[in-house]
């Protein structure tokens, strides 16, 4: 495989905030609860006329500006989201149009929260490969959608957003890019995190609707220990594969679910607190956005610089689990 680093990086966050002061007068919960179990302050929510594509289009306009580049010179633009526009035709189709990428094919990937890891993976391979010299791997979701907000142990959780990353060969002699990735799903856990309805198993009627199955149902203790044990298993084995340990990782960027998962996967790894980062009080958990959301405030705050080797990881509704090794590019 040819080395493949990732070039450019835009993010876009709706401008409407939800606080955790506003969710107090919505349902039955205080902002030190919120705070207790989560670490969410608050989260940014799209307007009604605001879809998924919408948000994906400005992180994909965001990447492309970084580096000058036309959307006409992009070949491929995977999406990554539980919350598409439609069913059919794919959000990358929509994505593609409006960028005006002429040339690129693409379609949507879903694995939940771990949708951008995964996406990445594929999209590195792309270009490795040798067949593509540009892709676009976006991860979007407009959570606020498919939330109950009667529901305070889900509504609370989730805010929208999209980040988007620009893939591209590195250049003879550079040394950055991909390193490896180590990936895993267990379908047993579907159970425990999932939209019951709007698919072929359960479609839409009034009896759906009514028993607010197009929602997001959660087991919220299943789900926190088993994102604890593989995000730290997954880690764990990714960096011993590589010869590596916690100290040799430059900065952590976990998937931003829970400030709990987070904290207890970077103890378990021996990953000092100041190299993992955390922005899911400003966010909340957006899906298959929080990773580029992050690693933009990285790059902003000086955490993460040319040459530093960073660890993705995320863990999501299937159950997925992702871990992606990169040294980055710029």
């Amino acid at each position: 495989m040819r080395k493949v680093k990732i070039s450019a990086l835009g993010c876009y966050t709706p401008p409407r905030l939800l606080t955790n002061l506003d969710l107090e007068k919505m349902v039955e919960t205080s902002n030190d609860w919120i705070l207790e179990r989560t670490g969410i302050h608050e989260r940014h929510i799209a307007d009604p006329d605001m879809a998924t594509s919408d948000m994906a289009v400005e992180a994909a306009k965001c990447a492309l500006a970084q580096n000058g580049i036309d959307a006409k010179d992009v070949n491929a633009i995977i999406v990554c989201t539980v919350t598409p526009d439609h069913m059919f035709p794919s959000t990358a189709c929509l994505v593609q149009h409006r960028l005006g990428a002429k040339g690129a094919w693409g379609f949507d990937l879903i694995a939940a929260c771990s949708s951008f890891v995964y996406g990445l993976n594929v999209g590195t391979h792309l270009v490795g490969g040798g067949t593509h010299e540009k892709v676009l791997v976006i991860g979007a979701d407009t959570m606020s959608r498919i939330i109950d907000y009667t529901d305070r142990a889900t509504c609370v959780l989730f805010g929208d957003g999209a980040g988007a990353v620009l893939l591209e060969p590195a250049a003879e002699g550079e040394d950055c890019g991909f390193i490896d990735f180590l990936g895993e799903v267990d379908g047993s856990g579907g159970p425990a995190l999932r939209m019951p309805a709007g698919g072929s198993r359960m479609p839409p009627s009034h009896e759906t609707v009514d028993k607010k199955l197009h929602f997001v149902h959660q087991d919220g203790q299943a789900v926190f220990k088993y994102a604890v044990r593989k995000m730290f298993e997954t880690c764990r084995d990714l960096l011993k594969r590589n010869g590596l340990t916690g100290d040799d990782v430059a900065l952590m960027v976990p998937h931003q679910a829970n400030i709990r998962i987070i904290n207890a996967v970077a103890d378990r790894l021996v990953i000092a607190p100041e190299k993992v980062m955390i922005n899911i009080q400003r966010y909340g958990n957006t899906t298959a956005a929080t990773i580029p959301l992050a690693t933009r405030d990285a790059i902003s705050e000086g955490r993460l610089k040319k040459g530093d080797i960073v660890l993705l990881a995320a863990v999501g509704a299937g159950f997925t689990v992702g871990a992606s090794l990169w040294r980055w590019a710029y």
